[in-house]
């Protein structure tokens, strides 16, 4: 039998297969049925088999999540097949790609430690805030249905989160279970309370109710609807009864107070009737007061608004809807009347108008002193006593003119 060699391996005349490694050659088969150069070829199949299988690592490796202890469990495999291969080739440099893969999983696996214990410590602020907050809740929550809705999410956040180390974990937990617990025992005891606070309230609304429903005939029109008042005030200030009760209740209430109401307004409407003919008389007193105005003659004037008064007196009652605009109407004339006598009374103060000419003589004097003080001020040409003299000239001037203007209306 003919030999075969290769740069990695070669066949002897005796049909055994070598392959050269960086420890020297070793026996890695015999070939019997055929040239030495199928042997080779046959051989060098394998080998080009686990570098296949090597590539595909290498990818899975650098391309996907593959976890790092299968990575190095696979890693080890192809490791055992390289070194005890049947193959012919480069065996060195498919043991140094192994060795580069085993670096790069333990780089991956020191980087998924890292962000497992990142994970793992975010995992903790959330759980402990979410359990903060519960705690919070189960003190401070009096939105029974909000707080019991938000500790239910609390609880599914609490589900979603990454899982921490046990010993942690558990003590959390106890919290936020001992806070649900508390949240729902406070819960209970106030709606226990409420009971009895409804019970209370209930009591109180059928006292009002029989107070209504015993005065809703009355006809003390006045003194019935500040009472009606005063129950509305107390029924407010009792506190809810029950939903089934209390609506049972305000029905009665209402309708006790409409009954009052609807026959108050009856007998108001009625009366309002009757008094417009009251309206008519008072609208033609008016014509005859509006005539007073502007005032002429004053004594005349309050002569006649007295008599119109006592007209307007005997005319009656207006009805409601007119009284406020028919009343407005007189007062504007009353109060017409009433600026003309304070405006005769001041004419007439001998006080006022001797106050008012010892104004107007002051004025007098002070201006003609600056008249003087102007006048030699600009002989001197002293720019500053002129500014001076002419600016006190205009003030004082300017007040004379008021003080005479209120002078002469004592003699107007």
């Amino acid at each position: 039998m003919s030999s075969a060699t290769d740069p990695w391996g070669r066949v002897d005349e005796e049909g055994t297969v070598y392959v050269k490694t960086a420890d020297g050659e070793r026996v890695v088969g015999s070939w019997q049925a055929g040239a030495p150069e199928e042997a080779l070829a046959y051989f060098k199949r394998k080998f080009d088999s686990l570098a296949t299988e090597i590539t595909l690592l290498e990818q899975r490796i650098k391309t996907t999540d593959l976890a790092p202890a299968q990575a190095s469990s696979s890693i080890e495999r192809l490791r055992e097949s390289v070194v005890d291969a049947a193959a012919v080739g480069d065996l060195d440099s498919l043991v140094q790609r192994l060795d580069a893969l085993g670096e790069l999983a333990g780089k991956k696996r020191e980087e998924l430690k890292v962000q497992r214990d990142h994970a793992r410590g975010a995992a903790k602020e959330a759980k402990e805030r979410i359990v903060a907050e519960a705690e919070r809740i189960a003190v401070e929550e009096t939105h029974w249905k909000n707080g019991g809705e938000r500790l239910r999410l609390l609880v599914e956040e609490w589900k979603a989160a990454e899982r921490i180390d046990r010993a942690t974990e558990t003590v959390l937990w106890k919290r936020l279970s001992a806070a649900r617990n508390a949240f729902t025992k406070r819960r209970k005891a106030y709606f226990s309370s409420l009971e009895d606070q409804r019970s209370v309230a209930q009591n109180e609304k059928e006292s009002l109710v029989a107070e209504a429903e015993a005065i809703s005939g009355s006809t003390q029109w006045n003194d019935t609807a500040a009472a009606y008042r005063a129950l509305m005030n107390r029924w407010k200030n009792a506190g809810r009864a029950s939903r089934e009760s209390e609506e049972e209740l305000w029905g009665r209430f209402k309708a006790a107070q409409d009954t009052f109401f609807n026959a108050r307004k009856a007998a108001f409407d009625e009366r309002d009737a009757e008094f417009a003919g009251n309206a008519e008389v008072k609208e033609k007193i008016l014509e005859e007061a509006e005539r007073l105005v502007p005032i002429k003659n004053l004594r005349q004037t309050k002569q006649s608004l007295r008599s119109i008064q006592e007209k307007w007196e005997a005319a009656g009652m207006v009805p409601r809807a007119d009284r406020d605009r028919l009343e407005g109407r007189l007062r504007k004339v009353e109060d017409a009347v009433r600026q003309a006598e304070e405006a005769e009374w001041r004419r007439s103060n001998p006080e006022a108008r001797a106050r008012a000419e010892a104004t107007v003589a002051q004025l007098r004097t002070s201006i003609e002193q600056l008249e003087t003080k102007l006048a030699k001020a600009q002989a001197a040409n002293n720019a500053k006593g002129i500014k001076d003299a002419e600016e006190g000239l205009t003030a004082r001037r300017a007040w004379l003119e008021e003080a005479e203007r209120t002078l002469a209306e004592f003699s107007g």
